[in-house]
């Protein structure tokens, strides 16, 4: 799968782990780069725009993103 089409401008990835270089390469290599449609971020963007996604919603945080889908 190609990469995902926010990697670039993630505000996750660019502003919240800079200073968590090695937890930011294994996530993003698993949710950027394998497959971004399982990343929790990517499925409120899809969905509901990039105004709705929280700043401290984790890429791994599915739950938590159908919550904020679903309300």
């Amino acid at each position: 799968m190609a990469d995902c089409p926010l990697i670039e401008n993630c505000p996750f990835f660019n502003d919240k782990m800079a200073s968590m270089p090695t937890t930011s390469f294994l996530l993003k290599r698993r949710y950027c780069q394998t497959d971004h449609t399982t990343c929790a971020r990517f499925m409120v963007y899809s969905t509901l725009g990039r105004e709705k996604v929280p700043a401290d919603l984790f890429p791994s945080d599915a739950d938590k993103a159908k919550t904020i889908i679903g309300k």
